[in-house]
């Protein structure tokens, strides 16, 4: 998804193949969840250098981006592109789409507000959801970025998508990521507030 996102929208494409069995790309260093289950009980040292050689290029890569735009006097959109379990702690999710951002930040309440109208307007068998299945403000990178640039110059939004329409490549994968990237387009399109 974030692949064809960004060829589509001509903008830099920052992914990782590292699995949250070894480090979760998306946490903070220091909270609870960094590593899994099968690494927090590595010594000290192996977890350090699974975060210099996996985490730090990651993470540093995604906020050289948003430097440089914003240093180019531009309001930069992020769309951190995830996906989630349909089943967690045996309750079912309901959404196929979720749209996570920090409610407290106009340009984000926005942009989702529109994707999600957008997006309805295209697919409307989708359930899209805003700041569902996991609030917007939680841990994660976006939440990182906007510490550390203000709501004038950043914008950082989550796009979950339900593993149940990726898994298997379901028939329904390729028009929900024509979909979204169609819907994405219009839900910036002649706005004055991204």
């Amino acid at each position: 998804m974030a692949r064809n996102l960004a060829e589509a929208l001509d903008v830099p494409l920052v992914s990782s193949t590292v699995s949250r069995l070894l480090v979760d790309l998306n946490r903070s260093i220091g909270h609870p969840r960094l590593y899994s289950s099968a690494t927090i009980s590595l010594p000290e040292t192996d977890r350090a250098t699974i975060v210099a050689e996996y985490y730090l290029p990651y993470r540093t890569r995604v906020e050289d981006i948003v430097a440089r735009g914003v240093m180019r006097d531009r309001r930069v959109v992020h769309v951190s592109s995830h996906s989630f379990t349909p089943k967690l702690d045996g309750k079912v999710r309901r959404a196929d789409v979720g749209l996570l951002y920090d409610p407290g930040r106009r340009g984000e309440t926005e942009l989702c507000a529109r994707w999600k109208a957008a997006l309805a307007a295209r697919a409307p068998e989708l359930l899209v959801r805003r700041n569902y299945p996991y609030a917007g403000k939680g841990d994660g990178l976006t939440a990182h970025l906007r510490r550390n640039f203000p709501a004038s110059e950043y914008i950082g939004i989550e796009l979950e998508i339900n593993q149940k329409l990726v898994q298997s490549q379901s028939r329904r994968w390729l028009p929900l990521r024509r979909a979204l990237i169609d819907a994405f387009r219009s839900a910036c399109a002649g706005s004055q507030s991204f």
